[in-house]
């Protein structure tokens, strides 16, 4: 089954990855197709799409769907295991993004350091609750609102952190045998309202 997203975990995966070429045919085979198929879409050697077909199969990132006759062969029909990819901060190492190295909880910075945490926790959560055959407990609260001034915003946030506050202080349970902890993430951000690629391979973030 296509998953919706694949968390990439390990610098040598997103390195493979990384590649113009192969971005572009893991976005092609989100249905299935062959080398062949490939190599006409792009218009390239059909021993170069197999090797890059090769690499992405051996990293998880394409399946094999069927093997169907052609002439005197079967030929590989393959398909990206998942719809889209994110890069988990854990694949960069000493170096990927923590919420505790960041003290200002109103800056940028903290708001993605804590969601990079979130990407990494989850992952690793995913992982283990499919190796031991079990559900992974979520939960995700996502709305826009539209604030008169940024008085009003403020007042919003300082209400908001008041019943989280009250509602932590309600439920958390030190004591019952069985009990298990949950992290809960609260983050704000003006909307895009006019998307615009990028410019340049990073942003930082003060």
């Amino acid at each position: 089954m296509v998953a919706a997203i694949q968390v990439i975990q390990s610098a040598s995966s997103a390195e493979k990855l990384l590649k113009p070429e192969r971005l572009r045919m893991l976005e092609l085979l989100r249905e299935p197709d062959s080398a062949a198929g490939i190599s006409r879409r792009l218009k390239l050697p059909r021993q170069t799409v197999n090797y890059h077909l090769r690499e992405l199969e051996k990293e998880g990132f394409l399946e094999l769907v069927e093997r169907r006759p052609k002439g005197n062969c079967l030929e590989r029909v393959v398909r990206a295991t998942a719809r889209s990819y994110l890069i988990s901060p854990r694949a960069l190492g000493g170096v990927g993004s923590e919420a505790g190295q960041v003290r200002d909880r109103f800056s940028a910075s903290y708001l993605v350091a804590a969601s990079a945490r979130a990407i990494r926790d989850v992952s690793i959560l995913r992982q283990r609750a499919d190796k031991a055959g079990q559900k992974l407990a979520t939960l995700t609260v996502e709305t826009e609102i539209r604030f008169a001034n940024a008085e009003a915003r403020r007042q919003f946030a300082e209400e908001l952190v008041n019943l989280v506050a009250r509602l932590a202080m309600q439920f958390h349970d030190e004591k019952t045998e069985g009990g298990r902890r949950f992290r809960f993430l609260v983050g704000g951000y003006p909307v895009i309202t006019k998307p615009e690629p990028m410019e340049g391979a990073s942003v930082r973030l003060e």
